[in-house]
């Protein structure tokens, strides 16, 4: 990263941790996002160059997750399958996400107690679900068609999401413990699909 590049990210970090310690301190609604630049010391209008808003800055890593699923469908192998290329985007996106992050606990208890935010969450989460979808559907049109690809998606999201909302909801400390809890979520949610997508592919073989 050039030094321009290592300034921003310091300064959109500051901001996320920011924000995080005041939506605990003074509550979501009782925070502006002047609160916010004030906390990481840059102007409000500095602010809407790193986020469009306070409830964007409680997902930081929505476009990395995405960009982690477009990956592992883009450079799958000839044995994967969908469910395979969705494991291992979640592998990617878990090690290079902080699991434990302050932000990542706030954001888990305002989607349960703010309207607002947990209507971004399931926006993103849907804006999400649909990218994902199509690329698989593209990738694999001999074993998806669009239905199918996006029930698969959304069994994949959901557990994730699912998991996570448990996961983080009290004290947790160990990454390590975070990422092999998804891992069986999804095997779990993904089990039929490995199942179903491998007999469709030995029968037409």
């Amino acid at each position: 990263m050039s030094l321009r590049d290592r300034k921003r990210a310091r300064t959109r970090q500051a901001l996320i941790d920011a924000g995080a310690e005041l939506f605990e301190r003074q509550g979501y609604d009782g925070t502006t996002v002047a609160d916010i630049a004030a906390a990481a010391e840059i102007g409000t209008r500095t602010f809407f160059s790193y986020f469009a808003s306070k409830e964007e800055l409680l997902f930081p890593d929505a476009d990395e997750r995405i960009r982690a699923a477009e990956e592992a469908i883009a450079s799958r192998g000839p044995d994967d399958g969908p469910a395979d290329v969705l494991l291992r985007a979640l592998r990617t996106s878990a090690r290079d996400t902080d699991l434990l992050s302050p932000i990542a606990a706030r954001r888990i208890e305002l989607i349960r107690t703010v309207p607002a935010v947990r209507g971004r969450a399931l926006q993103i989460q849907l804006d999400a679900q649909r990218v994902i979808a199509d690329r698989l559907a593209e990738a694999f049109p001999d074993r998806l068609d669009p239905v199918t690809a996006a029930a698969l998606t959304g069994a994949f999201v959901g557990a994730v999401t699912g998991a996570l909302q448990v996961l983080l909801a009290g004290p947790v400390t160990d990454a390590q413990a975070v990422r092999t809890a998804l891992q069986t979520a999804t095997d779990v949610a993904l089990a039929p699909w490995q199942h179903h997508t491998a007999r469709g592919a030995a029968a037409r073989t």
